[in-house]
């Protein structure tokens, strides 16, 4: 088996950003239109008032404090709460492809190699704009890179997943160097009129390439990939092509994303714990040793606590990275700006982890060695 390395990763950051303030403000005011539209029936008991966000309910509830939009205009207009995104014409590049084209290049030129030596194409991300042709393939021929690619969804953890089907090719010979691409629009799936989940996302690309060490220059030894997925209905969006086929159903809340929050907190933090855990056991490394830890970023408290299970104390801004304050929850891009934006001060030899969760329940751990 061919030892696989991350070679280099990229990162594309969409242009505008909405504050908490912002958004609370936009909210609000959404508030305050369907409490006056609604206020017989409200009055009568027929239909709940709506309650008002606040900045400091947010920070709390997650340590987000702001997220960068593709659209910013019409997240925060309260009679429209959702991103302006043109539909483009099919000779376009699509607008997934395109952004994660953007962060693809950014790992290309830290690679320092030409994309004519990437074989094969992933693209693992939350929400796919639509079910074919795959956005890897049309990734791959912006590129121009020949061999295959190919789309995978397995949510918040598809980037760890996608590392981990990249090195098994890598692993088996099939391909001396794989791209795998993140391109996260969450903020068209987010339901901006939710108070419970109104903060949570942001859109950003992200990529990777992992190679074969033996052509690698530097870059980090994966040591071991271990992969885990639960079912769960407690994080759920159901919006699909046989919508069209229960019209009546179009509207509802659960086309876009919905979570029940508590429930995932308390499932997943010892889930993921004692697979990290268990993971580092059977790979010999002692995990309170690790340096850091690049963990999916959702919320504050429970990547803390999460932290806290695996090193055995509390962990330092240093050995548990938190990005989630600037970017938000960026799906299975997260533990990829994590990881990219902190690792420069690591010695030859030193390990950490980059490890992912979310809905399915699906968990991804990918241990790794600066070479």
């Amino acid at each position: 088996m061919n030892q696989a390395v991350i070679a280099a990763t990229g990162l594309h950051v969409p242009a505008q950003s909405v504050s908490n303030a912002e958004l609370v403000t936009s909210f609000n005011a959404y508030v305050d239109l369907f409490n006056a539209e609604n206020a017989a029936d409200i009055a009568a008991g027929a239909v709940d008032a709506l309650v008002h966000s606040s900045e400091a309910f947010i920070e709390k509830a997650s340590g987000i404090k702001a997220r960068y939009v593709v659209n910013k205009e019409g997240v925060i207009d309260p009679k429209v709460m959702r991103p302006h995104i043109t539909e483009r014409r099919n000779e376009e590049i699509s607008i997934l492809a395109e952004i994660a084209v953007e962060a693809a290049k950014d790992a290309l030129s830290r690679w320092d190699k030409p994309a004519s030596k990437i074989g094969a194409v992933i693209c693992a991300a939350s929400n796919m704009q639509r079910a074919y042709p795959a956005m890897a393939i049309e990734v791959q021929q912006a590129l121009g890179i020949e061999g295959f690619g190919f789309d995978m969804n397995v949510a918040c953890s598809s980037a760890t997943f996608g590392i981990k089907t990249a090195a098994d090719y890598i692993g088996s010979g099939d391909t001396r160097a794989v791209l795998m691409v993140n391109p996260e629009i969450t903020s068209a799936h987010l339901n901006f009129r939710d108070r419970d989940s109104h903060f949570i996302f942001g859109d950003v690309a992200t990529a990777v390439i992992v190679e074969v060490a033996d052509g690698a220059a530097g870059g980090w030894d994966i040591l071991g990939t271990r992969l885990k997925t639960q079912f769960s209905n407690n994080i759920r969006n159901n919006f699909g092509f046989l919508n069209r086929c229960a019209p009546e159903g179009v509207g509802a809340r659960d086309k876009l994303f919905v979570q029940e929050g508590r429930k995932v907190f308390r499932e997943v933090v010892p889930m993921v714990s004692q697979m990290i855990v268990e993971h580092a056991a059977d790979l010999g490394i002692d995990p309170t040793a690790l340096k850091r830890l690049w963990l999916h970023q959702a919320n504050l408290n429970m990547n803390e606590l999460i932290a806290r299970k695996v090193l055995g104390r509390d962990p330092t801004p240093e050995e548990s990275v938190i990005i989630l304050d600037e970017f938000a929850n960026t799906s299975s891009a997260g533990s990829i700006i994590a990881f990219h934006r902190a690792n420069a001060d690591f010695a030859t030899g030193e390990t950490g982890l980059i490890c992912s969760f979310g809905a399915g329940y699906s968990a991804g751990t990918v241990f790794v060695r600066k070479r």
